[in-house]
């Protein structure tokens, strides 16, 4: 294991969002996990920033629809992916690193039986457990900043896509590089890697072989939401410490300020990709 994988899985493994905790809320929400329905889980689920209209924005410009073959390259526990196979009926396979989100995530499909159009398998972005063009969209959000290899990851989308199809991705940007100690501290608090700018991750998904049809910058529009989730994880740390589950560690608390800090500066940003192979 390399030191890029070992440090997500051990940030993931503590992240304070977990299978564990949304279990927790739905019981305490409705006393039992008896007869879940998959929209039960949306208020708990959607790891993401911009909740469900976000991912709807990613299913319009994708033109996801029933029956689109849909792979979620770093898809966590599983939101996006049980929220596309059920909202958009779509068939869909989720690409996570970690072995303890995967589980967790397939433990949520189950419970809001899903199965038959939502999975969520062990592997690695930068080398798809997928066959080649056997994909119709690929989508992510906000995750390939904690992989090493930006190049290698859109190739790999560009190959398991068959022609016409779509990638429609969110993920953090660098407006201005990073100083060392900022950098130090994302590694350290969110394991993430060296970041790319609007027009480097538009060069990259060129050099793939896609068509970029937009490259959106969404700097201005992240820094509110970004506050809300500074929030939003504090009650969860609290939430974590009550049900004597993961809390998270310290390292991701104070680097995931900096972050909100860094937006609010534009210094740190995010883009929405489309592309088309």
């Amino acid at each position: 294991m390399n030191d890029a994988t070992a440090q997500a899985i051990y940030f993931y493994d503590r992240h304070p969002m977990s299978g564990e905790i949304i279990k927790a809320k739905l019981r305490a929400a409705r006393g039992h996990l008896d007869g879940v329905a998959p929209e039960e889980l949306w208020p708990h689920d959607q790891d993401h920033y911009g909740g469900i209209a976000a991912t709807d924005a990613l299913a319009a410009a994708a033109a996801i629809g029933p029956g689109t073959e849909v792979a979620d390259f770093c898809a966590g526990l599983g939101g996006t992916v049980r929220y596309l196979a059920h909202r958009y009926s779509a068939d869909v396979t989720g690409i996570e690193l970690t072995p303890s989100r995967v589980a967790a995530a397939q433990e949520l499909i189950a419970l809001v039986g899903l199965h038959d159009r939502a999975r969520v398998r062990q592997g690695n972005v930068m080398d798809v457990p997928l066959a080649d063009e056997s994909m119709d969209v690929v989508v992510s959000q906000e995750a390939l900043c904690h992989v090493p290899d930006h190049a290698k990851t859109l190739a790999e989308a560009f190959r398991v896509l068959r022609r016409g199809g779509r990638l429609a991705m969110t993920d953090w940007i660098a407006n201005k590089p990073l100083s060392a100690q900022d950098a130090s501290l994302m590694w350290d608090g969110m394991a993430i890697q060296p970041l790319e700018t609007l027009a480097s991750y538009g060069a990259i998904a060129r050099s793939a072989g896609f068509q970029v049809e937009a490259a959106t910058d969404l700097t201005q529009e992240w820094g509110p939401i970004l506050q809300q989730r500074l929030a939003m994880y504090r009650r969860l740390r609290e939430e974590a410490r009550a049900a004597g589950t993961p809390m998270g560690h310290d390292a991701f608390h104070e680097s995931y300020i900096r972050f909100v800090e860094l937006i609010s500066k534009r210094e740190l940003g995010g883009i929405r990709l489309i592309a088309v192979k």
